[in-house]
């Protein structure tokens, strides 16, 4: 390039004349390519430019300069080599081809808009695969903007950390987007991860931790969670206005941050909870009361454990089943906001740690209910500053007061009119809760 740069812009100004003049689109990134400064980076697009429709695309090892827009059917993949610099503006990569195959990518440096959804990859189209990338400083992961049929694999995906949580974008976010497969990504220090409008996806074997909302589906029926590990954020899965959901074999733990829930449904009616490891929480589950008998939940093979409250509903009806489950070590197995509420649920057939009774037939089940009553329980449910006093020595004694010389009748709970004498097996097997180990979650993918 010439020392000076009023002579570098004339230079550029007379080649883009002339390349207008005299030659085709092809040889136009080629030209800018050659008069970019010495110390740019060399721009990524140029080489999706001269690939062909249908092509593969493997760029030399190195770090290339974005934003980068895919407008044509090709697989681009960094075999773990590349690195795009997103240059602190847009999206980082954007996928407007149907079809188009992203790999092997270290992406880095999105904008910080969140009125344009700045992503480290974002996709405008369907039937694409996003495997194996590493997305990092970018405000939101991957954003599926209108984008159906596509495969979000095996991807590690963090936030800007030096926002504060609630100003970190999405992990992984999908907008009107439907029939999708996202699993095994990892997913540390985001925000949260969001289905609006989308049904029919399945979201399985994801890890998510350090981020806020572990999961947020909001109008969006018919989808499969299924094998996730959501550890050490705000919240678990959040369901508003969802139905027909599959929430299995999750494991939901250590969500004590405000009053954080593993499992929240609000709204949501034909939802099977089942086989999920749900453990040291404030609540584990909180659901609303069906409005009509046949919009209930079955919460099944579950084990509720070391959750302050393990299962919370409220509303009037009543009318979930929940058959199978263990409950152990918990503070409080269930609460409802009214003594119906929880009272008017269909308990049989689950483990209580809690259990006095015995089992003189051996048929495995307790020869008398499960019988929970309302007694000392009852000042911190309706005074909620009492909390800081649960398990205290004087609300304990007011307890063993209330119930060796009750002043009144104590209201029911809940019965279990089968409780088990054992645990039963199910999925998730008959484990203690897991002491999760992070230091397969915070490394990433090595380069290959």
């Amino acid at each position: 390039m010439h020392p000076c740069p009023l002579a570098n812009k004339l230079v550029i100004s007379a080649a883009r004349s002339t390349l207008a003049m005299h030659t085709g689109k092809l040889l136009y990134p080629i030209l800018l390519f050659l008069f970019q400064p010495a110390l740019a980076l060399p721009p990524l697009q140029l080489y999706v430019e001269i690939t062909p429709e249908g092509g593969t695309l493997k760029p030399p090892p190195g770090e290339y300069s974005g934003p980068v827009v895919i407008k044509k059917r090709i697989t681009l993949d960094g075999e773990g080599k590349v690195k795009i610099n997103g240059g602190g503006s847009s999206s980082i990569l954007t996928i407007e081809a149907d079809g188009a195959v992203i790999r092997g990518l270290h992406l880095s440096n999105s904008g910080e808009s969140h009125n344009t959804v700045d992503a480290g990859i974002l996709i405008k189209a369907n039937d694409t695969v996003v495997e194996n990338n590493i997305i990092e400083d970018s405000l939101f992961g991957i954003h599926l903007s209108n984008a159906h049929g596509n495969r979000i694999l095996g991807n590690h995906i963090s936030s800007k950390n030096n926002q504060d949580i609630s100003l970190r974008g999405d992990g992984i976010r999908l907008w009107y987007s439907h029939e999708n497969l996202i699993q095994d990504n990892i997913i540390q220090n985001s925000r949260d991860m969001v289905f609006s409008n989308a049904r029919e996806n399945r979201i399985i074997n994801n890890k998510m931790t350090d981020s806020r909302i572990s999961m947020e589906l909001v109008f969006s029926p018919d989808n499969q969670i299924q094998g996730n590990t959501f550890v050490d954020n705000y919240s678990g899965i959040v369901i508003i206005y969802s139905d027909d959901l599959d929430v299995s074999g999750n494991s939901i733990l250590r969500m004590r941050k405000l009053t954080g829930s593993c499992i929240s449904v609000k709204e949501s009616y034909k939802i099977l909870i089942s086989n999920n490891e749900i453990a040291h929480c404030a609540v584990g589950l909180l659901a609303t009361s069906p409005l009509e008998s046949e919009n209930i939940l079955t919460i099944t093979g579950n084990l509720f454990t070391f959750n302050v409250i393990a299962t919370y509903f409220y509303g009037e009806k009543g009318g979930h089943i929940i058959q199978h489950n263990r409950f152990i070590n918990n503070f409080t197995d269930a609460m409802g906001s009214t003594t119906s509420t929880s009272r008017l649920n269909h308990w049989r057939g689950n483990y209580w740690d809690s259990y006095k009774g015995f089992d003189l037939d051996n048929d495995g089940a307790g020869d008398q209910p499960h019988r929970v009553y309302l007694y000392a329980d009852s000042i911190w449910m309706e005074y909620p500053m009492a909390r800081f006093y649960r398990g205290s020595p004087a609300l304990s004694l007011i307890d063993f007061v209330g119930r060796l010389i009750p002043s009144s009748k104590p209201d029911l709970m809940y019965a279990d009119p089968a409780p088990l004498m054992h645990p039963p097996a199910h999925a998730t097997g008959n484990r203690e809760p897991r002491i999760m180990q992070f230091s397969s979650l915070q490394s990433k993918p090595e380069s290959r």
